[in-house]
């Protein structure tokens, strides 16, 4: 097998957990590997490390598939890994809908599995994991006989491994609009034309987390996509609720899903920049009880950090204004390279540009269906806030 030998600097990192290996990382490479294919890593003293999918192109030329000597990478391989999600997901009592497959954490690096009842989604975002699509169709055909599998790999990430990008079905066709439960109300999933894999499940605990603080409150919500959090606020018994995003198919999904719960009365969307209306109202004095931001995340790129956060600054310390004392700001953060601590103290600092004084409700990541590994550090992305403002 053709191997990579890493710079001894480097073995620590990866031999402490972190799958990926970058360019600038190998030290010297034996044989002649070609791009997607399966790849030995060894460390400075030439102790194998483990075997991974290795791309020329790459700026991470190697990710890790398995540290087991013994492990072979073939199609029983993607099999066992993805049943090995499952028990785990079901473990912590997901059923029907979850993140089935979440890339690094799961030991499968840059696949992505959402399952949507018996439907699945799937993105291969990187050359070595797209080459083993099919093994990974097969295995969840043997484990679900699911109703049908849609790839979401309409993604600019994939230009960066030298393939195009695609979308369609893995499975007979079927109607790509899939209504699912979530919390106990009903959303429409468009998998073929929503953001990423069409709904973000990621949010599922925090959606809950709102019950308490949206209770006879008049609710505005920013960047709202189909409308999950202001429906969830609609239905836990909010006096009004209005939700704007600048997305015409979104809001029209969004308010289809107000129908689809019977909050229609009390929940309504609107089309309109956010960032606007969020400086406008705030500087035009309207206030409500609760304000909730949501915003898509605002750089992959850790050259822009400053820039995403004058962002979050800004939307938050606009939403603060529009909160009446006492009431409450939700927020989140889904920019992995914002870590939580630099997030809280970018509202800290939106605050007292604000000159108001805030008192943290709950502080929580993402859903349990998206783990978190400590070694891998991008694995923990989501940050969501409650603070009330005084």
């Amino acid at each position: 097998m053709n191997k990579v030998y890493l710079k001894r600097s480097i073995s620590p990192r990866v031999s402490g957990g972190h799958p990926w290996i970058f360019n600038n990382e190998i030290e010297k490479t034996e044989g002649n590997p070609q791009d997607g294919s399966i790849i030995e890593v060894r460390d400075g003293d030439q102790s194998f490390l483990g075997r991974g999918y290795y791309n020329s192109k790459s700026q991470i030329q190697v990710r890790l598939l398995t540290r087991d000597k013994k492990e072979m990478i073939d199609d029983d391989f993607f099999h066992r890994r993805i049943r090995a999600c499952w028990e785990y997901r079901q473990k912590l009592g997901y059923s029907e809908n979850c993140r089935l497959v979440f890339g690094e954490a799961d030991g499968l690096p840059q696949l992505i599995i959402d399952k949507f009842n018996d439907y699945f989604v799937l993105q291969t975002l990187a050359l070595g994991i797209d080459l083993w699509k099919p093994a990974i169709v097969k295995a969840l055909n043997t484990i679900f006989s699911p109703k049908g599998i849609y790839e979401r790999n309409d993604v600019p990430v994939r230009e960066l491994e030298g393939m195009p990008q695609v979308k369609g079905f893995l499975s007979e066709p079927f109607d790509t609009k899939i209504e699912i439960i979530e919390n106990g109300l009903k959303f429409m999933v468009d998998v073929e034309n929503g953001q990423k894999t069409g709904y973000f499940l990621d949010q599922r605990d925090n959606r809950r987390a709102i019950e308490q603080v949206v209770k006879g409150a008049e609710v505005l919500g920013a960047f709202t996509y189909t409308g999950t959090f202001e429906i969830h606020a609609a239905a836990y018994g909010a006096k009004s609720v209005l939700g704007l995003d600048i997305s015409e198919n979104a809001v029209a999904q969004a308010n289809e899903n107000a129908a689809l719960n019977g909050v229609s009365e009390v929940c309504r969307f609107e089309t309109a920049n956010a960032f606007d209306k969020l400086k406008e109202w705030s500087k035009g004095g309207k206030q409500y009880d609760v304000v909730m931001l949501d915003p898509p995340a605002f750089t992959k790129s850790r050259a822009n950090i400053q820039k995403a956060l004058t962002g979050y600054k800004e939307i938050n310390l606009r939403g603060m204004k529009l909160v009446k004392p006492g009431g409450f700001l939700i927020t989140s953060s889904c920019t992995s390279l914002v870590e939580p601590e630099l997030f809280l103290q970018t509202i800290h600092l939106a605050a007292k540009d604000a000159k108001r004084q805030v008192r943290q409700v709950t502080f929580q990541t993402q859903a349990a269906d998206h783990p978190i590994v400590w070694t891998i550090e991008n694995t923990q992305y989501l940050k969501f806030l409650i603070v009330q403002v005084l």
